[in-house]
């Protein structure tokens, strides 16, 4: 028995050393790669005066913020918001029903078509943009809202289609069926029964697909730049300008919805979606 007992006491032992060790590579990991670029970022914004080879700002203070909230960088932002919502209202349009098929109908060649989706991001996106950027000069949408708008909405379906086909094979058929057996047809069984149930997954890849929209920068650079400045491209401007003030306050301005969509996720995004993701 003292032996049995001295062997647990040294498991033990053992083992929450391994969880500090464990806790102590997981703060590391965080500082480095998390808290200590946004403590740099957030640095960057409040440095009113910064030269070499001060370690820290000589002059603090929140002038790159005011001109953040005021002139054309108002208008990059207002206009980055803008086209998230048409994205996401317009791909949440296009993928729902698609989803749905692909999750309920045995349509031939499945994998492949689901595969089809990827295209866009099984490719480095810039030669993929610059191919797309010829078909937008033939139609005259190069420099434009629409061109801008449609180039997101490339990538947004890929992530708007596998979310939700996730989504509907996850809910259990019953209750369409139910409906079916009750004389209801399709399309009163698609917007009454399934629809409903899966709401909380449609708001979850809408959410995926708005932040996608307001932080994509290749292709909406390549097909609006110099004429249409999303937030994203004045950034970038600003970066290659050396204004790293302006730039740190639009990243952490872009920061902050996804730090608020990433709680709506998780309360919205059911564990079981995510398994049935990883099954497709």
């Amino acid at each position: 028995m003292e032996v049995e007992s001295t062997m647990r006491s040294f498991v033990y032992k053992k083992l929450d050393w391994q969880a500090f060790l464990l806790k102590i590579l997981l703060l590391s990991f965080a500082f480095i790669f998390i808290i200590g670029p946004l403590s740099s970022l957030m640095i960057w914004s409040l440095a009113r005066e910064w030269f070499w080879p001060n370690s820290l700002p000589t002059v603090w203070g929140l002038y790159y913020w005011e001109r953040a909230l005021t002139g054309d960088i108002i208008q990059s932002f207002i206009l980055s918001f803008w086209l998230a919502i048409a994205v996401t209202v317009i791909c949440l349009v296009i993928t729902v029903p698609v989803a749905y098929l692909i999750a309920r109908r045995k349509l031939p060649m499945q994998a492949v078509f689901m595969a089809i989706f990827l295209i866009p991001q099984a490719f480095p996106q810039l030669p993929v943009y610059t191919n797309t950027m010829t078909l937008m000069y033939k139609w005259n949408l190069v420099g434009t809202v629409s061109g801008v708008l449609l180039i997101q909405l490339v990538g947004a379906i890929v992530y708007s289609v596998w979310t939700l086909v996730s989504v509907f094979r996850n809910i259990q058929p019953y209750m369409e069926e139910a409906s079916f057996i009750l004389g209801a047809g399709a399309l009163k069984t698609f917007f009454k029964i399934s629809l409903p149930m899966a709401l909380p997954g449609i708001i979850s890849a809408g959410l995926l697909v708005f932040l996608f929209a307001l932080d994509e920068f290749t292709g909406s650079l390549l097909i609006g730049a110099p004429f249409i400045v999303t937030a994203p491209i004045y950034m970038y401007n600003a970066a290659n300008g050396y204004e790293m003030q302006i730039a740190s306050v639009i990243a952490i301005i872009l920061m902050l919805p996804g730090m608020l969509f990433l709680g709506l996720l998780q309360r919205y995004m059911k564990s079981e979606y995510l398994a049935a993701f990883g099954r497709l």
